[in-house]
């Protein structure tokens, strides 16, 4: 509905509210990643008007695409979960998401791999993986797996709207609002001050399965023995569906900038911003690096909080946010995106092989700031989903990547140290069984130093702060700043990092944002005339 400060009619309201966003500067998005297309889509349905605003040549930021051997592979996010965040978001405009990006599920979420016959593999299907793993390491096994996922069930029931639809919390109010939900048990049941790898020990005697569920962590960058117990709640939203995008993870990005666009919102692609104004206490400009000054009715940044805290964005906006608190960084990685042929390990789409030592692993990227000596490889075999042809012995995509400290600032990585990674990271590969014939041209090989140049301030963090210990839930900012008409929205903010958490993010900016707008229309009678469109 749209209010006005009148008893007009709401033919006249829509009128006046109509007129009132022809003549007022639109809202600016810095940055077309996730959480910024999400922003922009729900803007829009709000009735705003929109003006995106990106660095690169196409949407997605970390969505990325790279070409190898003329061949798109996904570089960046391969996993799309927690389907209903972009239904909802698609819904909003009187869109189909199915019929947009038509995601196809995995039966299969993971294969895993400890070494030579130790494999694993994870199903949509909760009673197959129950009995896979009671094959695997025995009936007991199978029976703690079962009471694990009630565990994470619950886990996220109890978070999901006081945390994860839900603007920034404090300790005091997410106490109150888990409690209001599901009373003090569900508080209890959470276990917010237990480590993941402590709780997981509870739930499972099988150091492997451990490992497996522990690592669960790193998707948000993070280590499973420092991270809280909450974390679990990521096996809830696996089990409840993994899907594949036809075209790669790009083609949401690319889906959500058509509807958008279809919705009026308009995009500026290879336009840096760099300064966000204020006149009169409240953000006015934007500042492209060409030095064209844009005005804006208020202004979305969809960019780690580190590049406004190292003044990037201007300093109005260096202050806008506490500086950084303690805590650090959170991984960063190292990714080969190729072409090649494999033999031996029958892969799936998704499949990782474990180091024999987890614990030292995180030592070395967390204490001794190194690649690990034996890394955990994570590779996605692009070509291998339902519905797709096999590749025999024909090349087929392949991104690995192993994780690896944020220091691409501060101590990048040279191309021996490099090198040195990719011969331990293809023989660990190697050593499970799975052969990879290099391409003739080799692989696009991205490094802390490369992401580190891609998200500036970040050191090539690719999650913002680490969740690490209870208190880190609440060291993220919010979507509201120091600065009137500034908002935040990506992985470094609250709910946290992953696409369907930063498209969270981008909705509750826009909706914290139409929410000021609304409020300052209707407590000034010499604005516009009609006042703004509210939900």
């Amino acid at each position: 509905m749209y209010v006005r400060h009148s008893n007009n009619t709401s033919r006249d309201s829509h009128f006046f509210a109509a007129d009132a966003r022809v003549r007022q500067p639109p809202v600016a998005v810095i940055g077309a990643g996730v959480g910024g297309l999400s922003a922009a889509l729900t803007l829009a349905a709000r009735g705003q008007s929109v003006l995106v605003l990106e660095a690169a040549g196409e949407p997605g930021g970390k969505m990325r695409q790279v070409s190898c051997g003329g061949a798109p592979i996904d570089a960046g996010p391969t996993v799309f979960t927690m389907r209903w965040v972009f239904e909802e978001l698609f819904a909003e405009l009187g869109a189909s998401l199915e019929e947009w990006i038509e995601p196809r599920a995995l039966g299969t979420l993971a294969r895993h791999c400890w070494g030579p016959g130790e494999q694993l593999d994870l199903f949509a299907d909760r009673q197959r993986t129950a009995d896979a793993i009671a094959e695997f390491a025995g009936p007991a096994e199978g029976r703690r797996y079962l009471a694990f996922c009630d565990s994470a069930a619950r886990t996220y029931r109890v978070l999901e709207r006081p945390f994860l639809r839900a603007p920034r919390p404090n300790p005091l109010s997410l106490s109150a609002r888990v409690v209001a939900a599901a009373g003090l048990p569900g508080l209890l049941q959470i276990r917010p001050f237990t480590r993941l790898f402590r709780a997981l020990q509870d739930h499972f005697r099988d150091p492997r399965l451990q490992q497996l569920f522990g690592r669960y962590a790193t998707y948000c960058g993070s280590s499973p023995f420092l991270a809280p117990a909450t974390l679990m709640l990521v096996a809830h939203v696996e089990q409840t569906g993994v899907w594949v995008l036809p075209g790669g993870m790009q083609r949401l990005a690319a889906s959500m900038r058509a509807l958008a666009e279809k919705h009026g919102v308009r995009f500026r692609f290879r336009e840096a911003v760099r300064e966000i104004r204020c006149s009169g206490g409240r953000v006015s400009h934007v500042v492209t690096a060409a030095g064209e000054e844009i005005p804006c009715s208020a202004a979305i940044c969809n960019a780690d909080p580190a590049a406004l805290r190292a003044g990037l964005l201007g300093p109005a906006a260096q202050t806008a946010i506490p500086p950084t608190p303690p805590g650090g960084r959170s991984l960063s990685a190292i990714t080969w995106a190729l072409e090649a042929r494999t033999r031996g390990f029958p892969l799936d789409h998704h499949n990782v092989f474990f180091s024999s030592d987890y614990r030292r692993e995180f030592d070395d990227i967390l204490r001794r700031n190194t690649v690990p000596a034996e890394p955990t490889v994570y590779v996605c075999a692009q070509d291998r989903h339902p519905g797709a042809e096999a590749p025999g012995d024909r090349p087929e995509r392949l991104l690995c990547l192993v994780n690896a400290p944020a220091t691409g600032d501060s101590h990048p990585f040279d191309s021996e140290e490099i090198d040195a990674c990719a011969i331990r990271t293809f023989q660990m590969l190697a050593r499970c069984g799975l052969q990879v014939t290099p391409p003739p041209g080799g692989a696009v090989v991205t490094t802390p130093r490369d992401f580190a140049r891609l998200f500036p301030a970040t050191g090539g963090a690719l999650y913002g702060m680490p969740s690490h210990g209870w208190q880190a839930t609440f060291r993220r900012p919010g979507s509201s700043t120091r600065m009137r008409g500034l908002y935040l929205a990506g992985g470094g903010t609250h709910p946290g990092p992953g696409v369907p958490m930063a498209a969270l993010s981008g909705r509750l900016a826009a909706e914290r944002l139409v929410q000021d707008l609304t409020s300052r229309s209707l407590s000034s009678p010499a604005a516009i005339a009609g006042g703004t469109s509210t939900r």
